[in-house]
């Protein structure tokens, strides 16, 4: 992401965040169908990350549409919860990158299976990028 965005920066900052929600909820879907004999839990899990990930995206949209709508003016009101947004998607990744770790390390299937070790560190390398973004956004002053 480029940072030259100037005023328009909170606006493609949360287009960072539909779009890799979008990404991390597809990746739950790629896993399950990837690793056909993934353990129950694993699955019942990814389940549960692709509905959070749904429920994410959907937060950010709705997001986005309140602040289209301010014509561009970003009270503060606005910033601090464009922050909380920020965080929750940032907090969100890390903790499912620690979930493909997890999957990495404890999955029979994933373990024996050297494709699927190349794809869960592409996602999980995906999701860094995410991570990088937001990180930078808010600890940044340019927001």
């Amino acid at each position: 992401m480029q940072f030259y965005y100037r005023n328009q920066m909170p606006l493609r900052v949360l287009d960072e965040c539909e779009f890799w929600k979008q990404q991390e909820e597809e990746h739950t879907v790629v896993i399950r169908e990837l690793v056909k004999d993934l353990e129950t839990e694993f699955v019942d899990a990814l389940f549960e990350w692709e509905t959070a990930f749904r429920e994410a995206h959907s937060r950010v949209v709705r997001f986005i549409e309140t602040t289209i709508r301010t014509t561009g003016t970003f009270t503060y009101e606005l910033y601090r919860e464009l922050t909380k947004i920020v965080s929750f998607c940032l907090e969100q990744s890390v903790q499912f990158i620690a979930f493909c770790n997890q999957l990495i390390q404890e999955s029979e299937p994933i373990v024996n299976n050297p494709t699927a070790k190349v794809v869960m560190k592409h996602i999980i390398d995906e999701s860094e990028y995410f991570v990088g973004i937001a990180q930078a956004v808010l600890y940044s002053k340019s927001i």
